[in-house]
């Protein structure tokens, strides 16, 4: 889509603001004074979320693989072939890792835990209408502060074998 894997990153599980809300519909609705802009126009979540879709399916055919957000449960929901996992811990956690991994204070690493959480919050909403914590999307849920990062690796990793009989 010609899209730089920042641009990407930018755009993941966020929902788009009403400024860029407005300027893609202007885009479309008028092409003489809104040109420059309806030239550069990025693909839409819709079609960002097609393209996912159709990269994953094509994963998928060379074997095992494992997704990280993007709305797979709801992409892959018709499949038997998939195991779903819902990784959470508590905020005081989640602002903890996110103050080592970012190097930033707990004001701002609480912001950031904050918004990234109501922005994934939303994406799901808008684009699926379910609530991305609701259980029933899940096979299994984890607790990444009580089991830690690689205890939680180890629990879905034999959740998996179980599953498929590997």
């Amino acid at each position: 889509m010609g899209l730089s894997v920042a641009e990407v990153q930018a755009r993941e599980e966020r929902v788009p603001s009403l400024v860029e809300r407005l300027t893609s519909a202007m885009a479309m609705g008028s092409q003489e004074w809104m040109s420059p802009i309806a030239d550069a126009k990025r693909p839409t979540d819709e079609q960002l979320i097609e393209v996912t879709k159709h990269i994953i399916e094509e994963a998928i055919l060379r074997g095992p693989l494992v997704v990280v957000g993007r709305g797979t449960w709801e992409m892959l929901a018709e499949r038997e072939d998939t195991l779903h996992v819902f990784c959470y811990a508590p905020r005081k956690a989640l602002i903890a890792r996110t103050m080592k991994r970012e190097g930033i204070g707990a004001e701002e690493a609480a912001r950031l835990v904050d918004e990234t959480n109501k922005q994934r919050d939303q994406w799901v909403r808008l684009h699926w209408e379910r609530d991305r914590r609701a259980l029933e999307n899940y096979d299994l849920s984890v607790n990444t502060e009580r089991l830690g990062i690689e205890g939680s690796a180890q629990l879905i990793v034999s959740a998996a074998k179980s599953r498929f009989k590997l």
